[in-house]
């Protein structure tokens, strides 16, 4: 659907973006002392920091523009699972956020190196590696398609000025200013929606006269059914247990108290997400015929431009652009934080004796040229879900056991976890090979593959527990490896 330039549209995104960039200026001037101020936020981080940041990397562009497409679309009133099974997936987070915070690592493949030796730590780095790119890729796509929608640029143009945007953010400010953003961004979304839907709902007459030109089936919020709608639950589950952008959330926190109480209140927050874009798309699929060319991907921004005022529009605009680039700044940051803290050290000498500020300059380094990469594969304009799907699905199916059960069974063994780590990657393949990535038999990809991972981790435990095997090292420091990290300020 082509749009005309809508200017004060256009100013309220351009400001939004001025201040992004502002933020990782000054963060990187006054709050970049260490590489782990630069990689997690010195640690430092409180409760509303952490809860915000987590939120916002959950709430993307799937859960913006996605999730009013599927309103619009088949799913119609029960698309408010898409995100709200995602919220319900953080409350047994909870348990494990203290025991992450604890680790006092960095990355995933860090703990899994300690627990089940260098070769799984390397391939957990790698398939994350792999799947970090896809997903940046796919953000910065999200995030170009919206400023065209604003300017009529071309979209090539736009995702360079997308990608520029996030790279200079994101390099210049590293953790610390990635969750301030996160902070303005989520506020940006929650709020921006929260005025935006209930005038878009006046403007057309009221809920009461859209429902009336909706068919009764759309208006059904188990319409998808509660096998799907359990299924997303696990899928969410195993997908933010072993995500990066959200073990790093709870690395930052001050302490597993924060960690803790970060995961029940972005369960909240995102809970308070979902109903919006769900009722946007809802109202443009009843006033699809008196909005020439709307489709789906364009449904929260068409009936939003129709029917609400400019202001409003900036306003979506800039909520619709703070979720998708919430979510690549994040993605990037750990792509070169995994790629320096669990690759370099392994194979480079000079890696392993980095100085702090060698240590940041070379994750910058990475985030640009990392950054660039992910600009040239969304230039080919591979389908965003596509990406997405199969992203989630190779990072985190393999490491997901070895990761999760391996900071909660202390006798697990060195095995169990290096081949759960195969066994549910090839899994995960597999399932999406045979479901096209999407449901089948009522399992999702990455749930089979977790499950796969689980069942051979518990099964390889058993069997040498009884031959009598040693329990792999312990996931956590001693007490006095952690008071040294301490008095090192990590």
């Amino acid at each position: 659907m082509g749009f005309d330039v809508n200017t004060g549209a256009l100013i309220i995104v351009i400001g939004y973006l001025i201040g992004m960039l502002l933020i990782g200026f000054v963060v990187g001037r006054i709050k970049i002392k260490t590489s782990r101020d630069y990689m997690i936020a010195g640690r430092r981080m409180g409760l509303f920091m952490v809860a915000f940041s987590l939120s916002a990397n959950n709430i993307g562009g799937g859960s913006t523009t996605g999730l009013a497409d599927k309103a619009f679309g088949s799913w119609g009133m029960s698309a408010i699972w898409y995100v709200l099974a995602a919220s319900i997936a953080m409350i047994p987070l909870a348990y494990f956020a203290p025991k992450i915070r604890k680790t006092m690592a960095i990355t995933i493949p860090e703990v899994v190196g300690r627990r089940f030796g260098k070769g799984s730590s390397i391939f957990s780095a790698v398939l994350n590696i792999i799947a970090l790119f896809c997903l940046t890729s796919s953000q910065v796509a999200a995030s170009g398609s919206v400023v065209a929608t604003l300017t009529g640029i071309p979209m090539n143009v736009c995702l360079i000025i997308a990608g520029v945007v996030i790279i200079l953010y994101t390099t210049l400010g590293g953790m610390i200013a990635d969750q301030i953003s996160d902070l303005v961004q989520f506020i940006i979304i929650l709020f921006g929606l929260a005025i935006a839907t209930p005038i878009v709902i006046s403007s057309c007459g009221g809920w009461a006269e859209i429902a009336s030109k909706l068919p009764g089936e759309q208006l059904d919020p188990t319409k998808i059914g509660w096998v799907v709608i359990i299924g997303y639950i696990f899928n969410y589950f195993c997908t933010f247990l072993s995500g990066p952008e959200m073990i790093s959330r709870f690395e930052s926190a001050k302490d597993e108290k924060t960690a803790t109480r970060a995961s029940i209140l972005s369960a909240v927050l995102m809970a308070a997400m979902a109903v919006f874009p769900t009722l946007l798309g809802l109202t443009a699929l009843a006033l699809k015929d008196q909005i020439p060319g709307i489709t789906g991907g364009t449904a929260m921004m068409a009936v939003t431009e129709a029917y609400a005022p400019t202001v409003i529009t900036g306003i979506i605009a800039a909520a619709i652009i703070s979720a998708t680039m919430s979510s690549a700044d994040s993605n990037l940051l750990c792509m070169s934080t995994m790629f320096m803290n669990d690759i370099l050290v392994h194979y480079s000498e000079r890696g392993r004796n980095f100085t702090d500020k060698e240590t940041i300059f070379w994750t910058r380094f990475c985030n640009v040229v990392f950054c660039a990469v992910a600009m040239l594969i969304s230039l080919f304009g591979i389908n965003i879900v596509t990406m997405n799907t199969f992203a989630f699905a190779i990072r985190c199916a393999g490491p997901f056991a070895a990761y999760g059960l391996g900071m909660v069974v202390p006798r697990a063994t060195k095995h169990s976890g290096s081949i759960s780590i195969i066994t549910g990657t090839i899994g995960v393949i597999f399932w999406q090979l045979l479901s096209g990535g999407d449901f089948y038999l009522g399992v999702l990809p990455v749930v089979f593959g977790c499950a796969v991972g689980t069942i051979t981790f518990f099964l390889v435990n058993i069997i040498e527990w009884k031959m009598g095997v040693e329990p792999a090292p312990s996931a956590f420091l001693s007490k006095e490896e952690e008071e040294q990290l301490i008095r090192e300020g990590k």
